[in-house]
């Protein structure tokens, strides 16, 4: 079984060495298997973990919810409320999506707007 040290799993997972302590500690990320020394040995499992948390938090699921989240996924029975919490978060991003498009559109009706306004171009040699 391969097996990952803290800095090898910060750098496959993106996150930062004190960010993984943290999810950790607050028990948004199970706990993390260790060595007889002590380290901890992150598997491909938790490296999986990590992936779906960073599409959480970079969709915008505040640290409450991660820890929610977290809390679910220690207990087997809890599917249903896991995947509430999901539809939920999946309905806040599709919203926030929704929006996003709405303003990239005013920005593409200025940016039309600004280029009317520019003076007609003459055809240079190039185009000829």
């Amino acid at each position: 079984m391969t097996t990952y040290s803290p800095a090898e799993a910060a750098a496959l997972s993106g996150f930062s060495l004190d960010t993984l302590r943290y999810y950790e500690r607050e028990g948004i990320l199970p706990p993390v298997a260790r060595s007889a020394g002590g380290h901890r040995k992150f598997s491909e499992a938790d490296l999986g973990t990590l992936g779906f948390l960073r599409c959480l938090r970079e969709t915008g699921m505040p640290i409450e919810k991660l820890r929610r989240y977290g809390a679910l996924c220690r207990d087997e029975s809890t599917i249903p409320e896991r995947i509430a919490l999901l539809e939920e978060h999946a309905a806040a991003v599709r919203d926030e999506i929704e929006e996003l498009l709405r303003q990239q559109a005013r920005l593409d009706e200025k940016l039309a707007w600004y280029r009317g306004q520019l003076p007609p171009q003459s055809p240079s040699a190039r185009d000829l």
